[in-house]
């Protein structure tokens, strides 16, 4: 029975069985983590052999490139190319790093404010004002970001096809607008993928800053877990064609599929932007750990062997996601008091409570030894304005301890729910 159907009586008894079972969860002394989308023990396990490998010296020279020495700014060409093949992009357009997109991403923050990017007309930092537009529910590190340098973070609403359109066209007539957060294939949290339709859009944007940025972080261009995977829009040369070749920098890793912190990472933009770029970067570093670029190649050869190593991860991924869903659906959803999204990658499940619930949800499972993050962190400055969205991470426990925490929570949003329908 829905709750907005029962009777004050019926409430109340269901908030008394619901508070003895949350008892008992408090009881069990539980210390469960579903806080970051952090693979788990069995993903890690699956790239030992790189780990283990042994690189033949014969082998450290690839494309007359000497892997161990310095040099070669862009990467391995050899690294470069790997990711040039996953992401659907020219050579020219890649530049191999470190091993996380994170640190490429701030760096092209950090260089718009100290120098400029390759259209300012000057740094950021001598700016008065400098907005940046954040779809949200999004990714609380992007945020972080560009709190961290000071920018006005706007909020543009997520649809089921990206973000709001008609309000990002808006604001773009905005010549302090200096760009946006993107992750377009399942995004964090909802797993939502662009549409084509909102591809072509945010492409054939005309922001008023002539360095306007998209900032495209494509962390799960290959992370399906539920089916084959799914081919992506090309958004360069999307980009390219509406007349906005220097428009993007888009980023991928292989953090969540080899090892999170030992993985390499990329950025990818017009040859000019790369040109410009370069001139940057090559006061700051001669190259990043061709090693690990070498290790890499070496292990996965071509993207072919990167999708087949993905369905090693989906195999463990989706009974993870299934459980999540089984326990929405069955203790849930007959209730009516929370909505949440059904994705077929990624790495979360975006849970909607009841308006004004979601803190008090975060705040009944951390009592009862459940750790998820923070309600409102998936919007810029924390602030969700219906208290409503929890982001579910179901990688890192193994599928017992989740199962045990998607217990604790599906009892955590009843109690909650009820106690805002009772007024307690």
């Amino acid at each position: 029975m829905k709750l907005n159907e029962m009777s004050r009586q019926q409430l109340e008894n269901l908030y008394q069985v619901t508070l003895a079972e949350y008892e008992k969860c408090k009881a069990q002394g539980l210390h469960l983590d579903m806080s970051r989308g952090k693979p788990g023990q069995e993903q890690l396990d699956l790239s030992m052999d790189l780990l283990n490998m042994h690189i033949d010296p014969n082998e450290t020279k690839m494309d007359g490139v000497e892997a161990r020495n310095y040099g070669e700014l862009m990467g391995l060409p050899a690294a470069r190319r790997l990711f040039a093949e996953l992401l659907g992009v020219r050579f020219e357009q890649v530049f191999a790093g470190g091993s996380a997109s994170l640190t490429l991403m701030y760096d092209l923050i950090a260089k718009a404010y100290t120098h400029g990017l390759l259209h300012s007309e000057k740094p950021w930092s001598k700016l008065d004002k400098v907005r940046f537009l954040c779809p949200a529910p999004g990714y609380d590190r992007h945020f972080t970001i560009s709190s961290t340098f000071g920018m006005e973070l706007i909020t543009i609403p997520m649809t089921d096809n990206g973000p709001d359109m008609d309000l990002v066209e808006e604001y773009v007539k905005d010549p302090a607008v200096k760009g946006m957060w993107c992750v377009p294939k399942y995004s964090n949290p909802d797993g939502i993928v662009y549409s084509d339709e909102t591809i072509a859009r945010i492409a054939s944007l005309r922001p008023a800053a002539p360095d306007f940025t998209l900032v495209w972080d494509n962390a799960y261009c290959v992370h399906e877990f539920d089916g084959d995977f799914v081919p992506f829009v090309n958004i360069l040369d999307a980009c390219e064609k509406a007349g906005n070749p220097d428009m993007v920098f888009e980023f991928a890793s292989t953090s969540k599929i080899t090892f999170p912190g030992a993985g390499i990472a990329c950025f990818a933009c017009s040859e000019a932007n790369m040109d410009y770029m370069k001139k940057l970067l090559n006061a700051q570093i001669i190259s990043y750990d061709k090693i690990n670029h070498l290790r890499h190649v070496l292990y996965f050869k071509n993207a072919q062997g990167v999708l087949d190593h993905m369905k090693k991860h989906a195999a463990i991924m989706k009974p993870k996601f299934d459980t999540v869903l089984r326990y929405l659906d069955g203790e849930i959803a007959p209730l009516d008091i929370a909505h949440w999204h059904r994705p077929r990658g990624g790495y979360f499940v975006s849970l909607f409570v009841m308006n004004g619930c979601a803190k008090r949800v975060h705040a009944l499972c951390k009592e009862a030894g459940v750790v998820m993050t923070g309600a409102g962190a998936t919007y810029p400055g924390k602030n969700d304005p219906n208290d409503s969205n929890l982001r579910i991470a179901p990688s890192f426990p193994p599928l017992d301890e989740l199962e045990k925490a998607m217990q604790v929570l599906c009892v955590c949003i009843k109690l909650a729910a009820a106690e805002k329908l009772l007024n307690k």
